[in-house]
């Protein structure tokens, strides 16, 4: 399997287990992102931290991860990004619309700082 999803109290974790985000594996990170999001999941971290290469397809797959999370009122974080992805990332001005951050950890700290802000727009 590419994609590991480990349920977490407020998010759901998908590890990236390859080598290469391109055209080849794109369309199976969007439907593991599609089902998980369906599933009530609107919380998700992406670790590409052994992933080492990404193109046009594995940034379009991230771009998906990120939609589907707004529109179902939830947080897609990116982390694990080598320095490859990260340059990808920022001349494509990506780095504006996405959440990164270096750890998984801070990641779920990003994640419980929004539902709470989340939670506190409600009342």
């Amino acid at each position: 399997m590419n994609f590991t999803i480990s349920n977490k109290e407020k998010h759901q974790l998908v590890t990236s287990n390859i080598e290469n985000l391109n055209s080849v594996v794109s369309t199976e990170l969007k439907s593991e992102l599609v089902v998980t999001v369906k599933e009530g999941n609107k919380n998700l971290i992406l670790d590409l931290s052994k992933t080492v290469y990404a193109d046009s397809s594995g940034l379009s797959g991230i771009l998906l991860g990120n939609r589907l999370c707004r529109d179902a009122n939830g947080t897609f974080v990116l982390t694990g990004l080598n320095e490859h992805i990260s340059k990808l990332i920022e001349i494509a001005q990506l780095d504006r619309v996405l959440n990164i951050t270096p750890t998984v950890q801070e990641a779920v700290d990003l994640i419980f700082m929004e539902e709470i802000e989340r939670n506190l727009g409600e009342e």
